[in-house]
């Protein structure tokens, strides 16, 4: 097959671009990376040298596109199917993109840095760095149930790049540090969010992989009540 898609079912950023490819029925070929398994690792370093997933390799053209957010512009441009994930607008396309780097900077990275944090050995844990982590998760959250008044999606009436970064680090984020009974805008997106089908099928393909999630408190599918 021309695409190969090299990812893991439980990565986060890896399921920002499953999402448009089940999205729009894109057919690829998924490969599985285990970074515990030397031959696996290797024949993935051998794809993309910096061995950090996802990677859509596209033989048919000849590209190695790595990145999220990148490999959800490559299929927009090169791979396009009804639902476009970038509007051709610019001022809509700015906005898009605005929340796409939203989510990966104030929601994503800090929940990576709380289970990061867990991974540590004993005695080389950054309590203070956790502490301030969840902070800023709650501060993100703020921020979207202003933001969201009047929107189905985070850009607007259209599901877009932006929406495909929300739901994985909604996921974990809640799982970490729960939306606010209170927040019943943000309650509301990430449950839409959770119905979509694209997304429902993304998160019920990691279910099985959820044992390894490192924290006790295992991520819970089900809609959050308004």
């Amino acid at each position: 097959m021309a695409l190969k898609f090299y990812y893991h079912p439980l990565a986060s950023f890896c399921h920002k671009v499953l999402i448009p490819l089940y999205e729009n029925g894109t057919g690829f070929e998924p490969i599985v990376v285990d970074f515990g398994n030397p031959d696996s690792a290797a024949a993935f370093k051998a794809v993309w040298p910096m061995a950090k997933m996802p990677v859509l390799l596209d033989e048919e053209r000849g590209a190695t596109v790595a990145e999220s957010t990148i490999v959800i512009e490559y299929l927009d441009a090169f791979h396009p199917g009804p639902v476009r994930f970038v509007p051709d607008d610019a001022d809509a396309a700015w906005r898009v993109r605005f929340w796409d780097r939203f989510f990966d900077h104030y929601v994503h990275e800090p929940m990576q840095r709380i289970v990061a944090d867990e991974l540590r050995p004993q005695g080389k844990r950054d309590p203070f760095g956790v502490e301030q982590a969840r902070a800023s998760l709650v501060e993100a959250y703020g921020y979207l149930e202003s933001e969201l008044g009047g929107k189905t999606w985070i850009a607007g009436e259209d599901f877009s790049l932006g929406d495909c970064a929300a739901a994985p680090a909604l996921m974990y984020g809640h799982t970490l540090v729960p939306i606010g009974k209170d927040q019943k805008r943000l309650r509301a997106y990430y449950g839409r969010l959770l119905t979509r089908p694209s997304i429902a099928r993304v998160f019920r393909e990691a279910e099985p992989y959820f044992r390894f999630f490192p924290l006790p408190d295992k991520p819970v599918l089900t809609p959050p009540d308004v």
